[in-house]
């Protein structure tokens, strides 16, 4: 088995361009800070960053979050299983980094696994931008109601800039959750991400500003050639002139700047494009509030292929899951 090092891991994923954030050593470090360990496995070509977290008695959870990264994955599972059983997994989880439509032949890409439907910790479905030619092209996929908000925000003095002001925009997410119904992280997350990826040049915060007063802020991501928008709030003022629109705009332009060919709005109720045509007008529930406004971006609609895990542990992990089901009833 080959465990690496944060840095030895950075070096092999500079070899992928198109790996998720969510592989990066930077994410990893945010995990550690919040419960997790992190450790990194190197194969012959394919790697993962593989997260614990303990569990009673000793004993662990493991999770991949979207990978492995390399195509070698046969060359890998060997280690990862090795590494989960050092560490007393009772189970692995994986969220391969594959849509559902590039998925046909999975099952033989994750022998041992068995697929869990709504088993997902990251949200499955989302939607897709493509930073590809210029602005003019952009603002043309875009629906008429979005490029109309995007000019208006100008035309009302909003402006965007960077800003370090982490208080003022946990506020504006907290606000932001009360206002839509959906739960947030503490401040404390947020200012540790932008801590660690904004000196590496892979996240900012852009701030939304009207009469030098924040109305809504953002967190966007970068590594290779993909963007994420994870992080976002706004407050309950000045809403009328449109802040969130030009905050997505400059995000678009700020990834296109880093050499990114895609910004993924990181969340879409998982439904089909029908169900949601038909219901984003009367649903607010979940992701459904924040879905009516990113349709409009002109983003494709995309599905992973979901959460798919390994049992090392069949007594303990029923066990789990009992107690999980408990909890949430």
């Amino acid at each position: 088995m080959s465990c690496l090092s944060p840095s030895e891991w950075d070096e092999f994923l500079g070899q992928y361009p198109d790996a998720n954030l969510l592989q990066t050593s930077g994410w990893g470090e945010l995990k550690s800070s919040f419960g997790w360990v992190p450790a990194y496995v190197q194969e012959s070509g394919a790697g993962a960053m593989v997260l614990f977290r303990r569990l009673p008695l000793g004993f662990t959870i493991a999770y991949l979050p979207k990978g492995p990264v390399g195509k070698n994955w046969a060359a890998l599972w060997p280690s990862v299983d090795q590494l989960c059983k050092e560490r007393r997994a009772v189970f692995l989880k994986v969220e391969p980094d594959i849509w559902e439509m590039q998925a046909d032949d999975l099952d033989s890409s994750l022998p041992g696994f068995r697929y869990v439907p709504h088993g997902t910790i990251q949200p499955q479905r989302t939607l897709i931008i493509s930073l590809q030619g210029g602005e003019e092209e952009w603002m043309a996929r875009m629906k008429q109601k979005t490029r109309y908000n995007i000019r208006l925000a100008i035309k009302k003095d909003v402006t965007v800039q960077p800003s370090v002001d982490i208080s003022a925009f946990s506020a504006m997410i907290e606000i932001t959750g009360e206002r839509d119904g959906f739960g947030v992280h503490r401040g404390d997350y947020y200012k540790k991400a932008f801590e660690i990826f904004h000196p590496r040049g892979q996240c900012e915060l852009l701030m939304a500003m009207y009469d030098q007063k924040p109305l809504a802020g953002l967190m966007v991501f970068a590594f290779g050639t993909r963007a994420w928008f994870l992080f976002g709030g706004s407050s309950n003022t000045e809403r009328n002139r449109m802040p969130t629109y030009l905050l997505q705009w400059e995000a678009m332009r700020w990834a296109a700047s880093r050499g990114c060919l895609e910004y993924d709005l990181w969340g879409a109720p998982d439904a089909d494009m029908d169900t949601l045509e038909d219901n984003f007008q009367h649903r607010t529930d979940g992701l459904w509030s924040v879905y009516r406004f990113k349709r409009g971006f002109g983003g494709e609609l995309m599905r992973s292929a979901g959460a798919w895990e390994k049992v090392y542990m069949p007594g303990f992990y029923r066990l789990y899951r009992w107690r999980l089901e408990k909890r949430t009833a």
